[in-house]
């Protein structure tokens, strides 16, 4: 779309459009019950594929939702390998010892 001349403003407009009503979808989701946060980070990504002002607003995010990632897959590993000890230590108390 970006390398042919006579799609590129009809694209903007059409991923501009969809970006919007998304972004109004959250809007009215945050005062009736809905994903009302998660719709306006939806649409701002879809704004930020083609406007480099929502790039920027999305930047932070991003940078944000790794930094959790991170985090989640630590404590996940601390969580499975203090698990596995308390496996094992219960393993060898309950494991019939030889005479």
């Amino acid at each position: 779309m970006h390398t042919h001349p006579a799609l590129h403003l009809p694209w903007r407009v059409l991923v501009g459009t969809v970006g919007t009503v998304v972004i109004l979808a959250g809007l009215v989701m945050m005062v009736f019950p809905g994903p009302g946060v998660a719709a306006l980070l939806l649409g701002l990504v879809i704004l930020s594929t083609e406007f480099r002002w929502a790039n920027s607003l999305v930047r932070p995010v991003r940078v944000w939702s790794r930094r959790v990632e991170r985090f989640g897959h630590r404590k996940k590993d601390e969580y499975l390998a203090r698990w596995r000890t308390r496996r094992a230590a219960r393993a060898r108390r309950t494991s019939p010892r030889p005479e």
